[in-house]
């Protein structure tokens, strides 16, 4: 797509990690855009946020970095597919600082019903003028051709358009008759499911101008049913089964019943239009009919009791009805027709009813949570005072409802109501039918309570410490006795930066045992100094023979595939004393190349032995390491091979091998293998939560901003 929405984060290394508040602004924005004072994060940048389909947040509870690395060949989806990786800073309250600063919100004037009776909701006429319903037709009364859309303001929405290349195989209506303001009106509306093909009709009402219902039809989708929706349509499979009506049948039906002048009424009527695959010329949409600023619009349901008085689409009902859709839009129409524009806007004030029914909603959830007694007398004796309000609430304020799923109380600081599942599974079930009608999505999956336990988290850290201290770790030999230590530490040091060097003395020859900073330095060692002569001697090159690196060949390729890496390489044998600048200018004739990350020492800052080169094209990146080997840089000779840890993990291991207190010492012999036990168990689990995550994820429109968090826990 030419305008498609993208995520500009491209960082290595040390800059991969982020604090609560900088996530807090992507979120805001991304949900947002630049409404209630949101701006571009200050650390990414989002690209034409407008086209963002949505946004969805996946909470793995309990689950922290350790359970991603230590089941990092399980996570095989999420690691090939989640292009940008960060770590987060520490927070005693992580789902609080998440969502802002939490604090109740007061409405000035809630009010009980939504029909106006304070002349606090009657519009002043100095800001009448300021009103979109305004702006767009004027204060002026007048007849309903007024008010059909123009045809470029079907081709901006959406419409379907004779001629246009995406409707060629389209039925037209042929009602091809001038219009004028007595030309009939007749509502409509469908319901929808998920096919192979996309949306198709299931269901289609017509009513004519008194409300009588002309066709209320179930219809047979062509394609192979992926979801029924049944929540919102009210459809189910056994409702389909005995159906032969087809969608060819219906457009037959339509093209017979509407009249050559007739004009058709719905609520985002271009989404049924597409789905009937039909061309009308003369449409009047209710959504863009009480216009709003900045393309927000109102829901049918809002109109309905604002202006109608009506309830319609109650959660009692299993799913939409079509008729009361399609004859209470009709009636919406005919009430603005009648009333005109400035009624419209001085008596209802629309933007502070939803206000005040959202901020409504807001406190009602909030009381429905707190727990019976004292603190629920003391909330209604002395309500809590206005503070800042998290985006959340914002959401809920502009008319998007956010949706929360997950087994445990997603909404811990009463964000808004969330629905609760007895299982992953159904969690998923949920979220795969509710997701695609939201515009922001929290879904939480977990691991069950027994899981959690905090010796079987510093159980798995040990582990993982371990393995990646092993991976780190080469042994080579063996040396004549009276060997040149020097030249061994600068045959090995030109792989990369050493952390520590010692000589082995239980052999019958000394050997040296090598721990390196990086994983490649480790791996190059083993590919290019294994049967090299070194300090006069043909040495061997491995890592340490344990049950934990049976798998290490294995996951060095899994790293090497793994998305972050993708189009990175690590290069080794740099002088310390070179700047960024001077290997820019001495990389710079690379084709592609996209950033340079040169490590330090975060205590002392000094520069490593090697960096990395991010390159635009993975084939740039494989040239650029067939050029760089052999490569001499004042004096030194470059080694050069595909990145296992360029980015988050990098940080990680340096934090791992550098913090002052070293976790999982203190694991006793019996939880370890209370650990060992589960183990198998979690590796299930895990691989269960990458498919449940690759699921969703295929669901999902283009377009959509998706952050999975493994928020810890602690």
């Amino acid at each position: 797509q030419e305008k498609s929405c993208r995520l500009s984060a491209a960082l290595l290394g040390e800059d991969s990690e982020i604090s609560h508040e900088q996530l807090y602004e992507l979120l805001k924005y991304a949900a947002l855009g630049k409404c209630h004072n949101a701006a571009q994060p200050s650390w990414c940048r989002i690209y034409h946020q407008s086209h963002l389909a949505g946004v969805v947040v996946v909470v793995l509870h309990e689950m922290s970095q350790v359970h991603f690395y230590r089941f990092y060949l399980q996570f095989k989806h999420l690691r090939k597919v989640f292009r940008h990786r960060f770590t987060l800073t520490p927070s005693t309250n992580f789902l609080a600082s998440l969502y802002g600063e939490r604090t109740d919100l007061r409405p000035q004037n809630t009010a009980q019903g939504l029909t106006p009776t304070s002349s606090e909701y009657v519009t002043k006429s100095s800001d009448l003028q300021c009103d979109p319903i305004i702006r767009r037709y004027g204060e002026k009364k007048r007849g309903l051709t007024s008010y059909t859309l123009t045809l470029e303001e079907q081709k901006k929405n959406d419409y379907p358009i004779k001629g246009s290349p995406g409707c060629k195989d389209y039925i037209s209506t042929e009602c091809d008759q001038q219009r004028t303001d007595s030309s009939p009106l007749f509502g409509l509306d469908c319901e929808m499911c998920l096919t192979a093909k996309g949306n198709e009709v299931t269901r289609v009402s017509l009513v004519d101008a008194q409300g009588q219902c002309l066709l209320n039809e179930l219809v047979k989708p062509e394609s192979t049913v992926m979801n029924y929706r049944t929540r919102f349509s009210g459809i189910t499979k056994k409702m389909l089964l005995p159906v032969k009506t087809r969608l060819s049948d219906i457009q037959t039906r339509l093209k017979k019943m509407l009249p050559h002048d007739a004009v058709l009424v719905g609520h985002s009527l271009n989404s049924d239009l597409q789905a009937l695959e039909m061309i009308h010329p003369s449409v009047i949409d209710t959504s863009l009919l009480f216009a709003r600023d900045e393309g927000r619009r109102f829901k049918l349901k809002f109109l309905a009791k604002a202006v109608l008085g009506k309830e319609i689409q109650c959660e009692q009902k299993l799913g939409h009805d079509p008729t009361e859709d399609a004859r209470a839009a009709l009636e919406l129409a005919q009430f603005f027709i009648e009333q005109g524009p400035a009624k419209v806007v001085a008596e209802l004030n629309l933007e502070m009813l939803l206000t005040a029914e959202k901020l409504a909603e807001v406190s009602q959830n909030k009381a429905a949570l707190q727990p019976q007694g004292c603190g629920v007398q003391k909330q209604l004796n002395e309500p809590p005072h206005l503070t800042k309000p998290c985006f959340l609430d914002c959401l809920q304020v502009t008319g998007q409802k956010p949706l929360l799923l997950g087994r445990q109380g997603v909404d811990s600081s009463s964000l808004c109501q969330s629905n609760l599942s007895t299982s992953n599974k159904q969690i998923l079930q949920r979220a795969l039918e509710d997701v695609p009608l939201s515009t922001f999505s929290v879904i939480q999956f977990s691991l069950g309570p027994e899981y959690i336990a905090s010796h079987l988290h510093a159980g798995l850290y040990e582990k993982v410490r371990s393995k990646l201290t092993d991976m780190l770790t080469i042994y080579a030999g063996p040396f004549e006795e009276r060997f040149c230590l020097k030249s061994v530490k600068k045959a090995f040091g030109r792989c990369g930066p050493i952390q520590s060097l010692t000589v082995v003395t239980e052999t019958f020859q000394p050997y040296v045992r090598v721990q390196y900073e990086v994983l490649e330095a480790a791996q190059l060692a083993v590919e290019s100094l294994n049967g090299a002569e070194v300090a006069g001697s043909c040495i061997k090159v491995q890592r340490p023979v344990t049950a934990a690196l049976l798998d290490c060949d294995v996951l060095i390729k899994e790293l090497e595939l793994d998305v972050e890496n993708e189009g990175v390489i690590y290069v080794a044998g740099l002088k310390k004393s070179l700047t960024e600048t001077d290997l820019q200018e001495e990389f710079s004739h690379l084709k592609d190349l996209e950033m340079l990350f040169l490590p330090k020492d975060f205590q002392s800052g000094k520069h490593r032995n090697c960096c990395f080169l991010k390159f635009q094209k993975s084939q740039s990146a494989m040239d650029a390491l067939e050029a760089i080997n052999g490569w001499t840089v004042k004096g030194r000779e470059l080694r050069s091979r595909s990145a296992l840890a360029s980015g988050h993990l990098w940080r990680w291991i340096w934090q791992m091998n550098h913090s002052s207190g070293k976790q999982g010492k203190h694991i006793f012999y019996e939880q370890m293998e209370q650990l060992s036990d589960c183990e198998q168990d979690l590796r299930k689990k895990m691989k269960k939560l990458d498919h449940h995550i690759k699921k969703l994820y295929r669901s999902l429109q283009n377009n959509t901003l998706c952050i999975v968090l493994f928020p810890g826990v602690n």
